[in-house]
């Protein structure tokens, strides 16, 4: 595991971002496993000023997303599907039929399960996985439990990311109560993965994740266990790990 320690915010994004240019640009036609919340946005930005430069070419890389809320329509703001053409897609050349999001709108769980395990099947895997980490240590939407989740799942949200995810909608009462998650073994199985986290609300997630026992209880713990994860985060999210 390497750590690269950020000066800030924006620091991170452009470190992290470098690391994900240079797959790109090493293997054109990778397939990248994308994240959402507000901690990739600064990751998603710089990418699209290198691409509008000409640094960067995405018209061969595909993609598979995390996670998405079961029951929202893709036209609503706080969709990922929408979160990821806002931040990301409509500003790159990345074809819209190389992008996969979970369909949140598929009322069948089992149904749409499947279906998200087929497409990551057949893009041939991940080569680049882009995490973030949930207060509680959730990756994907991964929540602390009794067992890994191995495949796509749904997931009842626990109270602590309904509460941290409200303040994207208008009242917490509007967060959906369950989501469409990638599972553990999906994510293990990423070639690379990148972990990313700014804020001292992360530190004590971080530690968990990182110093700590390898437990459901702390999902991102499992990244112990992966040959190839780097992390990329700033002091305060480190600040309670001896580096």
């Amino acid at each position: 595991m390497r750590i690269y320690v950020a000066k800030d915010y924006h620091d991170m994004s452009r470190k992290a971002a470098n690391i994900v240019s240079a797959q790109v640009i090493m293997k054109p036609n990778c397939v990248l496993g994308l994240a959402t919340g507000s901690t990739p946005e600064g990751i998603y930005a710089q990418l699209i000023d290198w691409y509008n430069k000409g640094d960067i070419d995405f018209s061969s890389v595909k993609s598979v997303n995390l996670d998405e809320y079961k029951g929202l329509p893709r036209e609503s703001d706080q969709s990922y599907y929408y979160y990821m053409n806002e931040h990301f897609f409509k500003g790159i050349n990345i074809r819209p039929e190389n992008t996969h999001i979970p369909n949140g709108m598929e009322p069948d769980s089992e149904k749409e399960c499947a279906r998200y395990n087929r497409v990551i099947e057949s893009v041939g895997g991940i080569d680049l996985q882009i995490l973030g980490i949930g207060a509680n240590g959730h990756i994907g939407f991964n929540e602390p439990g009794e067992a890994f989740e191995k495949e796509t799942h749904c997931v009842a949200l626990t109270e602590s990311t309904i509460e941290a995810n409200s303040r994207f909608f208008e009242n917490r009462d509007d967060v959906p109560r369950y989501a469409y998650s990638m599972g553990i073994k999906s994510i293990m199985q990423a070639k690379k993965i990148l972990l990313v986290a700014s804020g001292a609300g992360k530190a004590d997630a971080m530690y968990a994740a990182l110093c700590g026992p390898i437990t459901p209880a702390v999902p991102a713990s499992i990244l112990q266990l992966h040959n190839d994860v780097t992390v990329v985060a700033d002091g305060a999210a480190l600040s309670k790990i001896q580096l």
